[in-house]
């Protein structure tokens, strides 16, 4: 081998092993594909769930199919309103309800840049209590040491988590 080569491979195989320990899996991924895929079976654009982790708590998705999904979750001070809305399948609405008029300290908001769950290195963002985090691999940007950017990617991503799991949990028919 020659020199260059050596070196060009010497090159590539620190690249590899070099990569950010934030590169890590996000559990989110499985439940985006799982909820894309029904409401793409569904022809639906959008789902509304009551949120079991909240009292008077709601969520809901606006899905642009192959593009983004936009995910809300958040107290309402008028629960009977949503309730009423989800129970005639006014998803939308709610979503725009919920987006617009909710309870800001209890907000939560994601832009699923891809519709693939989130990524650490993507161009997600999480938006919390008014308090927004683009997880873009740039920890350095927010002020953070690589491991609190680990930890706020982690529990960015298990509470959207949960609010995928409630929207599923609303289109799967019940018996």
């Amino acid at each position: 081998m020659t020199r260059v080569r050596v070196r060009s491979l010497a090159a590539v195989l620190v690249l590899l092993t070099a990569a950010p320990a934030f590169a890590q899996e996000s559990k989110s991924a499985a439940l985006v594909k799982q909820l894309t895929a029904a409401l793409d079976a569904g022809k639906l654009d959008s789902i509304a769930a009551k949120d079991p982790s909240a009292p008077d708590g709601f969520c809901a998705a606006l899905y642009f199919p192959n593009s983004q999904l936009l995910v809300v979750a958040a107290k309402y001070s008028a629960p009977q309103l949503l309730s009423a809305r989800i129970a005639k399948k006014e998803y939308r609405d709610t979503y725009i309800d919920l987006s617009s008029a909710s309870i800001p300290a209890s907000k939560v908001f994601v832009q699923d840049a891809a519709a693939d769950g989130l990524s650490a290195k993507g161009f997600d963002t999480f938006e919390q209590a008014g308090k927004t985090t683009v997880f873009d691999g740039d920890y350095k940007k927010l002020k953070v040491s690589e491991q609190d950017y680990q930890k706020l990617f982690a529990a960015a991503d298990e509470r959207y988590c949960q609010i995928l799991t409630a929207l599923l949990a609303q289109l799967k028919p019940t018996s």
